[in-house]
């Protein structure tokens, strides 16, 4: 990405109630812990060790517990909370409680906040060419709940969980995204369009489909697929990352491997 600026600035989303989490999910899923770390301690430690030392994070449902998070971590002087207080309705609206940072002109990542991942997959998103990029896990998990990257000849064309547009292949996205600074300024009108319309039922996703459908030529993607990473949504999500994804993470940090290679889309 030499042509493009590297981001130093993270957005996470953290508002949510994760209410498909049953009991588990009385606390914000960004505090859920994994091999003695939450997932907060693991993004802010795989993002300092990419270079990003700015970290914004929506929060919503008992922000106090992130705070307080962040506190412990001591991580006060690199990390701000922004508070969405509207955090039961769409995802899209944690998203444009964040405008002035996507307003700001500077080059960023997006990432969810409830994602186990190997660390490289962030090296991996900020090394990808590209002016904007989705990470995509050929690897897809089946049904409808995945979040879909579809490609035909090379190039993105739709980005849904139910798709709309004909394509050739499609992978799962992994929550993560890198945007210049006048793609993410971009996203921000979009979240301001779409909630003048009073959709604030929408996950943040379909604004980024907004940009991608009026300007595919702009959008890449990076293939992590062979990386463990999972989303956790559901109780069954805690237990298959502490019994699958954890040991291949401890493993891949003991062996030292190396950083995952770039695969063109529809390679």
């Amino acid at each position: 990405m030499s042509q493009h600026r590297r981001p130093t600035a993270a957005v996470i989303l953290a508002a949510g109630v994760g209410r498909r989490l049953g009991d588990a999910g009385d606390r914000p899923k960004v505090l859920l812990e994994f091999g003695g770390r939450t997932l907060l301690e693991r993004h802010l430690a795989a993002l300092r060790a990419c270079g990003v030392e700015e970290v914004s994070i929506t929060v919503g449902h008992r922000r106090e517990l992130i705070e307080a998070e962040v506190t412990r971590l001591g991580e006060r002087h690199r990390v701000h909370c922004v508070h969405n207080p509207r955090y039961r309705e769409g995802s899209l609206v944690s998203l444009w409680a964040q405008s002035a940072l996507l307003r700001a002109g500077r080059p960023l990542l997006l990432m969810d906040g409830d994602v186990l991942y190997d660390p490289r997959i962030v090296a991996q998103l900020l090394d990808a060419p590209g002016e904007n990029v989705l990470l995509v896990d050929r690897a897809i998990e089946p049904g409808e709940e995945p979040v879909k990257v579809c490609f035909r000849g090379g190039r993105i064309v739709d980005f849904r969980k139910r798709p709309e547009h004909a394509h050739d292949w499609h992978g799962e996205s992994v929550g993560f995204f890198r945007f210049s600074g006048a793609m993410a300024a971009a996203l921000a009108e979009r979240c301001d369009a779409r909630l003048r319309e009073g959709r604030t039922d929408l996950e943040y996703e379909e604004a980024i489909r907004d940009l991608i459908l009026a300007a595919p030529e702009r959008f890449g993607a990076a293939d992590v697929t062979g990386l463990p990473w999972i989303e956790i949504d559901f109780a069954a999500d805690v237990a298959r990352a502490r019994a699958e994804i954890l040991p291949r993470l401890d493993g891949a940090a003991a062996g030292g491997a190396g950083a995952a290679r770039a695969v063109a889309p529809g390679a």
